[in-house]
């Protein structure tokens, strides 16, 4: 089963809607951080559910990633984060039917939502500095921004060449892919020969597989501890065979799929 939901073409369309061993072409995008780059395409983008807690649990995929429908929603095999995530939204609700406060339920919900998984995409540039493919991490609003950006000048993606750039942290993280002017005045002459490689080869989808940290139900328990949360109401333990592992009860209300931007430790 692939780490995606969508690969290229469906992934760029997706927005519309509102690892291995082999040596990945995934890059850090710190804030300040600036390349520039030409677009091969604009559906060389992947969509993933990505786990983590910012500075606490790094970023990880599921071995075995849950089946989602077109919008977003778990149908079948959940993650151990998943369930656990649906265990508190079901604490939530029976909280409020009790007749707890929004400020009591509210905490409860907001640790729910911390196990969820957040919609993500790779997107993939070919770096005029090395000559190399590159593939970039960015949360559904900063891919819609850049896509836009793409569609713009579909047409003329291997006459330009463009400067991509991120300011800010945390949820004001910003990011901005925007076209060189002067190609002659502000590209090195390497950086001008090597965008004159940009369609020698389209970029490989399937190298998007390389770009993610995968982790077994084993890890995921781990990090389940690590987070707080006490699987002992999985019916599971780090180190025996789990006991009977309930089925988390289903919330009446599901979550919407998309939320704000986590922060990922690539």
């Amino acid at each position: 089963m692939s780490l995606f939901t969508k690969k290229g073409e469906a992934a760029a369309q997706a927005t519309n809607d509102n690892g291995g061993g082999a040596e990945s072409p995934i890059v850090s995008f710190k804030s300040g951080t600036t390349y520039k780059v030409g677009v091969k395409s604009i559906n060389d983008v992947a969509e993933y559910y990505g786990y983590g807690i910012f500075k606490k649990v790094n970023t990880f995929c599921p071995k075995n990633p849950a089946v989602r429908n077109a919008r977003g929603f778990i149908e079948s095999n959940p993650s151990v984060w998943d369930r656990a995530a649906d265990l508190l939204y079901a604490d939530a609700k029976k909280a409020e039917e009790a007749g707890a406060s929004e400020a009591d339920v509210k905490p409860i919900r907001d640790e729910a939502y911390i196990y969820r998984g957040k919609k993500r995409y790779l997107r993939a540039f070919f770096d005029l500095a090395t000559g190399k493919d590159i593939v970039i991490d960015l949360s559904p609003k900063q891919e819609t921004q850049i896509k836009a950006v793409i569609e713009k000048y579909a047409k003329k993606l291997g006459k330009v060449a463009f400067e991509l750039g991120k300011t800010g942290t945390s949820t004001n993280a910003a990011v901005a892919l925007s076209p060189v002017l002067d190609m002659d005045e502000d590209l090195t002459d390497v950086e001008r020969a090597n965008f004159e490689k940009l369609g020698a080869a389209p970029f490989d989808l399937e190298s998007f597989e390389t770009c993610l940290y995968v982790a077994d139900e084993a890890e995921q328990l781990k990090n389940l501890v690590i987070a707080g949360f006490d699987i002992a109401r999985l019916g599971l333990s780090i180190g025996a065979a789990p006991v009977t592992a309930p089925t988390a009860p289903e919330p009446d209300v599901k979550p919407v799929p998309d939320g704000p931007t986590p922060q990922l430790n690539f």
